[in-house]
């Protein structure tokens, strides 16, 4: 009987400690399961961190050591950099970033990139409805061109040197006498000539320094705008005149080293009446800092290019190759350097203007500022927009005939 008793008493304190353990467990594995979901949500946290709400996401779907790619630099950085009014805009060529492509805010397409038909294989495959998808091209449209319709409707914006782009990435801006940026811009208002003040007799002594007819930096002398050719048909010219053009770098026997950019200023300014802003392609408003070696030294610009130039220049300051012809040109320049008091008169502008450049570290004129500033447009990212027929507004209509692609 009492080793049946001593049994039932071993049988109960067996079951009670079982129940015990098993509390015990229950207990810590709901611990460690209250732990794991602790680190979930650290981890998710950490995540949120990193993915600032306020943050603008931007990604570059092509090269991000292309121009003007390379420029904008990693993350944040490129606009604190610059000292830019918003600084929100993220910066990244990782797909991955944010695991789906489709919670990128922006993304940018560099043009050169993806004009080849092989090119559109490598576009992306989905894409949702708040995105922007931005065409991106400080080249011109001449040497890089679109030559299929595939990209009709699919680009929301554009970030070119076209003055009616949604983004401006130009070479040059121009201020009025107050700093205040005025253009360039399609529809300008400059002042007519005979409302602006006459040059001052200082200045005028300037000029006095003067000695040859012209001067043309350049390395590229095989180009889609054939301006070698127009050069050199100029410098045949102005010989007949006795008056000789300078073409410095590689496409000439005179040379100025790009590092020693003052001294070639230098020259322009106390050595030539004239200076050949020519373009190496034809594209509209395709005006590169070319017009400023003149504009800056205290030349008169010979422009050559498929630009309004009016949208850059107000008349009387400039002559322009392509409507004159060389005959009427080279005439021109003679009769110009021959009467230095009309000559002077070209410069009438600069009590008025300022041309400057687009400045890496002048905030409030850099363009990279400028596209993180319209991204913070709250107004224009809820609009719906996209570039219905962005083959005819991005190339020259008769430019594809001989590149047609069907794809």
């Amino acid at each position: 009987m009492r080793r049946h008793f001593y049994s039932k008493v071993f049988f109960f304190y067996s079951l009670f400690s079982v129940i015990l353990f098993v509390i015990y467990v229950s207990r810590t594995i709901g611990n460690q399961s209250y732990n794991l979901s602790d680190s979930e949500e650290m981890l998710k946290s950490t995540f949120e961190s990193k993915s600032d709400a306020s943050s603008i996401y931007i990604l570059e779907w092509t090269s991000p050591y292309t121009e003007p790619f390379a420029f904008l630099g990693h993350g944040h950085e490129g606009f604190k950099k610059r000292g830019c009014r918003y600084t929100n805009c993220y910066i990244t060529s990782d797909r991955s970033y944010l695991k789906d492509i489709t919670k990128f805010d922006v993304v940018i397409f560099h043009g050169p990139e993806i004009n080849k038909k092989k090119d559109m294989a490598n576009m992306p495959a989905i894409r949702s409805p708040h995105q922007k998808f931005v065409f991106v091209s400080m080249e011109s449209s001449h040497n890089y061109p679109v030559c299929s319709n595939k990209f009709d409707n699919y680009f929301n914006w554009t970030w070119t040197y076209r003055l009616d782009s949604d983004a401006r990435l130009g070479y040059i801006y121009v201020t009025d006498i107050n700093g205040t940026v005025i253009g360039p811009k399609k529809i300008m208002h400059w002042l007519r000539y005979e409302d602006m003040l006459p040059v001052d007799v200082a200045f005028k002594e300037k000029l006095k320094t003067k000695s040859k007819a012209a001067a043309w930096f350049v390395s590229n002398c095989d180009d889609q705008s054939g301006r070698m050719k127009i050069a050199l048909k100029i410098k045949t010219e102005l010989e007949k005149y006795n008056l000789q053009l300078d073409i410095y770098g590689k496409c000439g026997p005179f040379s100025c080293p790009r590092f020693n950019r003052s001294e070639c200023d230098r020259k322009i300014a106390e050595t030539y009446y004239f200076y050949l802003a020519f373009e190496n392609s034809f594209s509209e408003d395709y005006v590169t800092e070319k017009l400023l070696h003149a504009l800056q030294n205290n030349a008169v610009p010979v422009v050559y290019g498929a630009a309004n130039y009016s949208r850059f220049m107000p008349n009387g300051i400039y002559l322009n190759a392509m409507e004159l012809g060389v005959e009427r040109l080279v005439a021109k320049m003679n009769n110009l350097i021959n009467n230095p008091e009309i000559y002077a008169e070209y410069f009438r502008w600069k009590n008025h203007y300022e041309y400057r450049f687009t400045n890496e570290d002048d905030s409030a004129h850099n363009e990279y500022c400028g596209l993180c500033a319209l991204m913070n447009d709250v107004a224009k990212m809820k609009e719906i927009t996209v570039v219905k027929k962005f083959r005819q507004w991005w190339d020259n209509p008769d430019l594809c005939k001989h590149l047609d692609l069907k794809f």
